[in-house]
């Protein structure tokens, strides 16, 4: 795929910059291989604003937010998922403006449910990389594990799709929830008369595919909700990591297509003999940097969590017990063709 990048020159760590008209990006100063850049914090409108993803709990973030806001009543603050790098500065926008914050729910339950096992200590192990330096034409770019999540972010209003979370000078914000990367993933659409923005968080992002890791990611409702969005009549996606993407439609098109592919790559793996994931990972992804090969294992369990689904895999053995074929999938299990 041909992702969409964020040079260093476009953007200063705490300034504030309009990226589209009505919005304003804050980018914090949390680069990593989670984040790329950095978070990007938006302001919707003027004078009554909404405020999308307040970002992590860092003070020179908090501080150029306050900068950024001064003058400004903020009336809503949209979290689209309770990932660290998302929603924990919104506790501290909340007691500072009054503004309810708004999402689709807190994080799902599933993550307490399910242990998907892990992958043996030492595969993928090797010196961390400089984030930004990848090739942007590598297949390196795909998925990155979570650092960590908000678990105690609960929003003041919890809000379905097709919802309005925001009205202000001819704007108007609506919530489209869209499930794969979290369970509690939520979009929010801009429409200004004219045309319509879309804010992705996490679930579409230019420079990389998302993560979809396994208990609370879902491969099947992420390629279902990557095919919802595709279908809006939307001008611009804005990823909280990253630069706005101009191209939506084909640009989703593209990632249902890379997620399809990969699918099919796990699939005939695993029918020629492949039976766990790190052996998978370490022939799927030959060319990619050996230390982002533990976060692809959690990719290759998304995709065989939908092909257990789907009916084409079965668990043969559901990690370190008995061979009994019942298992849900994990990191260690044995895998076997239907």
């Amino acid at each position: 795929m041909d992702f969409v990048t964020l040079e260093e020159d476009d953007f200063t760590y705490g300034g504030v910059a309009e990226v589209v008209p009505h919005v304003r990006r804050v980018v914090a100063k949390n680069p990593s291989k989670f984040t790329y850049r950095g978070t990007g914090t938006y302001i919707v409108g003027r004078g009554d604003v909404a405020v999308i993803d307040p970002g992590p709990r860092l003070d020179s973030h908090r501080d150029a937010l306050r900068a950024a806001l001064d003058g400004e009543t903020v009336r809503a603050i949209l979290v689209t998922h309770c990932h660290a790098d998302h929603s924990p500065l919104a506790e501290w926008l909340k007691a500072e403006t009054g503004a309810p914050t708004i999402a689709f729910g807190p994080h799902g339950a599933a993550i307490d449910e399910w242990d998907v096992g892990a992958l043996p200590d030492d595969f993928g192990r090797a010196p961390e990389p400089d984030p930004t330096d990848a090739d942007d034409d590598d297949d390196d770019a795909e998925p990155k594990m979570e650092e960590s999540t908000d678990t105690d972010f609960v929003p003041d209003r919890a809000v379905s799709s097709g919802e309005t979370v925001f009205e202000s000078g001819g704007l108007r914000m609506t919530g489209i929830h869209t499930p794969g990367h979290t369970s509690n993933h939520m979009c929010f659409t801009l429409d200004d008369g004219s045309q319509r923005t879309l804010f992705s968080g996490d679930h579409v992002m230019g420079w990389s595919t998302t993560v979809v890791s396994p208990p609370d990611g879902d491969m099947s409702a992420y390629i279902e909700s990557l095919r919802m969005v595709a279908g809006l009549d939307i001008s611009t996606a804005i990823p909280t990591h990253g630069s706005p993407i101009t191209n939506p439609r084909e640009f989703i098109g593209g990632l249902v297509d890379h997620r399809l592919e990969r699918e099919r790559q796990v699939l005939d793996a695993i029918r020629r003999g492949l039976a766990t994931i790190p052996e998978m990972v370490t022939e799927l992804y030959a060319a990619v940097r050996v230390e982002l090969h533990r976060p692809a294992g959690y990719s290759v369990l998304g995709h065989i969590v939908k092909l257990v689904d789907d009916g084409l895999v079965a668990v043969a053995s559901p990690g370190s017990g008995d061979v009994d074929g019942t298992g849900r999938p994990r990191l260690d299990s044995v895998y076997a063709a239907v």
